[in-house]
C-alpha cells in the first residue's frame, strides 16, 4: 500500500478515538469526523466505518459508551490496548521494554503525562504523529501483527464491535492488510486474576472442603511435650 503525502492529523484523531470516551472527547467528534475527511489518509470504505463509530458515539448515553469502552479494552487481554501486554505479558522484559519507548519518545522531545504508559495505543500514535509520513509507517509496520491481533479480537466480538473498524484504519495506514485472523478464547482478567480462597476451604488432608465437618487435631507443642515426659520420668 502507498504511503499517504500525510496522515499526521489522522494518527492524532485515531487516538482520541481509541481513548476513553469522556465528555470532553465526545464534544469534539465533529471535529475529529473533519479531521479524518480533509486529511484522506484513510481508504472511503474504511472511513464510513469509523463514521458510524463517531455517529454511535455521539447518540449513545454517556454512561453507555463508557461502560461499552470499558466493557471492550479492559476487560480481555486480547483486546488490551496496553500494546507490550500482547508481547511481553507479565515478563520481566516487559519493564526495560518499557523504558526503550519512553526513551524514544524523549529523544522526540516528547515526554509521558503522569499515569501514562508508554505502550498504551493512544500515545504511541501520538509519537507517530509526529513522524514523517514514510517514517511514521515504518514504526507502525513494526506493531502491525499486534494491531491486528486486536482487530481479529473485535471482529470477533459477538457484536463486532465498529471499534474494529479504527484498528482496520490502523493496520492499512501502516501499509498491511487488515484481515481476520484466528484467536484463541480467553477468560476475563478479572477472573484470570482472581485469587483463590485461603486454603480453598480445604483441611490439611486436601479432600474437605468448606462446608463439610473437618476433624480438628490438636497438637501439644514440642516444648510442652518434654515437660510432660519430664514429670513422668
Amino acid at each position: 500500500m502507498k504511503t499517504p503525502k500525510t496522515m499526521s492529523l489522522t494518527l492524532r484523531a485515531i487516538a482520541r478515538l481509541l481513548s476513553y470516551p469522556d465528555a470532553e472527547l465526545r464534544e469534539h467528534l465533529g471535529e475529529l469526523r473533519q479531521v479524518l475527511h480533509t486529511e484522506a489518509a484513510i481508504a472511503p470504505a474504511r472511513l464510513a466505518e469509523i463514521d458510524a463509530l463517531i455517529t454511535s458515539l455521539g447518540t449513545q448515553s454517556a454512561i453507555d459508551a463508557e461502560a461499552d469502552y470499558v466493557q471492550l479494552f479492559d476487560s480481555g487481554r486480547r483486546t488490551a490496548l496496553h500494546l507490550f501486554e500482547h508481547v511481553h505479558g507479565d515478563s520481566r522484559d516487559r519493564g526495560p521494554a518499557m523504558i526503550d519507548l519512553a526513551q524514544t519518545f524523549e529523544a522526540a522531545g516528547l515526554y509521558l503525562a503522569e499515569g501514562e504508559m508508554p505502550d498504551h495505543l493512544p500515545v504511541v500514535l501520538e509519537y507517530a504523529s509526529t513522524q514523517p509520513p514514510r517514517e511514521a509507517q515504518a514504526f507502525l509496520s513494526e506493531m502491525a501483527h499486534i494491531f491486528n491481533v486486536i482487530f481479529s479480537a473485535l471482529v470477533k466480538r459477538k457484536r463486532q464491535s465498529r471499534y474494529a473498524s479504527v484498528l482496520g484504519a490502523l493496520i492499512e495506514l501502516a501499509g498491511e492488510k487488515a484481515h481476520a485472523v484466528k484467536v484463541a478464547d480467553e477468560e476475563p482478567i478479572d477472573d484470570s486474576w482472581a485469587e483463590p480462597a485461603a486454603f480453598d476451604g480445604c483441611s490439611t488432608a486436601g479432600q474437605s472442603r468448606a462446608g463439610q465437618p473437618q476433624p480438628i487435631q490438636i497438637v501439644r507443642p514440642a516444648a510442652d511435650r518434654n515437660a510432660v515426659t519430664g514429670a513422668r520420668s
